[in-house]
């Protein structure tokens, strides 16, 4: 079984941030618009909704990931650091060339900000599971370049305590 974010000893909480789309709904289709330029979409990120954090949140780890991927370890679609004043994200707004208010883009699995879906022709449906976790304290990453140029599983590592989490899963077929 593939282990997603969510899943990590060190990314647990009892705490629970609600996270919603208004793109899609828990466990429904992504509309295709969110999808890889190469498969007809438009590469543009989701907008999403989320209860505020805790009290003592020093900043919001959002990350998306395929655990459908044909790999050992679920594809990071997003990766970001969000300000802990934020409840939300609009269309877009993890965009490598403008990223959201509030927004670090990290890296991902091949890049920095969204990477659209694109499943392996004749796959099946691909789940996408947009995972947001409120950290008591700041990720920090000894190496040169910090966070924003760690290896994303490094980043996931580093990550914690975790004061609350919230998550939504969507699917996607290609056509």
């Amino acid at each position: 079984m593939v282990e997603l974010a969510w899943d990590a000893e060190g990314l647990q909480s009892p705490g629970a941030l609600v996270l919603a789309s208004p793109d899609f709904v828990e466990g429904g289709p992504i509309p295709q618009i969110h999808a890889g330029i190469r498969l007809g979409g438009q590469e543009l990120s989701p907008a999403l909704a989320w209860s505020a954090a805790p009290s003592g949140t020093a900043e919001l780890l959002l990350v998306v990931e395929d655990p459908d991927a044909p790999m050992a370890t679920p594809y990071i679609h997003a990766l970001a650091l969000i300000e802990p004043s934020v409840t939300g994200l609009e269309h877009g707004a993890l965009s490598a060339e403008r990223p959201g208010r509030g927004v670090r883009l990290l890296r991902s699995s091949s890049g920095r900000g969204w990477i659209g879906m694109a499943p392996p022709k004749s796959h099946g449906p691909h789940r996408y599971v947009f995972q947001l976790f409120a950290l008591a304290e700041p990720v920090a990453i000894g190496s040169k370049g910090g966070a924003e140029e760690a290896q994303p599983r490094k980043v996931l590592a580093a990550a914690g305590p975790v004061l609350a989490r919230g998550r939504i899963d969507g699917l996607y077929q290609r056509s």
